[in-house]
């Protein structure tokens, strides 16, 4: 199920699910993924809530609790104000960078942690992106904007 509760431009929950569906099995990941797109102040919330920091965020991944599990592979929460400020910053549209989001999220739901692997998941991310036609990972793009501020 896709939510839009803050519309994107050329984007209908339609387009988004396909994508994500597309995403999924790219990734291998089973059962169904759910994906909420709304405001930054929402991500804020939820990011407070379960993982202690009160700042708002991109995307937020949440596997599915035990007894929730059958046929759910989790939730992702997208911020599509910070989608569309780093699409403008980034030069495409705020569409694609919501399906970036999106496939960060789907990968996180397949078991990877980019904050504790050894770049396991910035390769798949890589792989992925290229194989359903999205620019720059946000693995990939993060790594070098680090890089520049050093």
């Amino acid at each position: 199920m896709v939510i839009l509760r803050k519309p994107v431009a050329r984007l209908s929950e339609t387009t988004l699910a396909r994508f994500v569906n597309r995403a999924c099995r790219a990734a291998k990941l089973r059962g169904k993924v759910n994906v909420m797109v709304t405001s930054s102040q929402e991500l804020r919330s939820l990011n407070r809530r379960f993982r202690g920091k009160d700042k708002p965020t991109d995307v937020l991944s949440f596997p599915p609790m035990s007894e929730f599990a059958d046929g759910l592979a989790g939730d992702v929460a997208i911020s599509s104000d910070i989608a569309r400020k780093n699409a403008r910053t980034l030069g495409h549209p705020p569409a694609e960078e919501i399906k970036i989001l999106a496939l960060h999220g789907v990968l996180h739901l397949a078991g990877f942690d980019h904050e504790s692997d050894s770049g396991e998941m910035a390769r798949e991310e890589n792989r992925l992106r290229r194989q359903l036609g999205l620019p720059t990972g946000l693995i990939e793009r993060n790594g070098k904007m680090s890089a520049r501020r050093r």
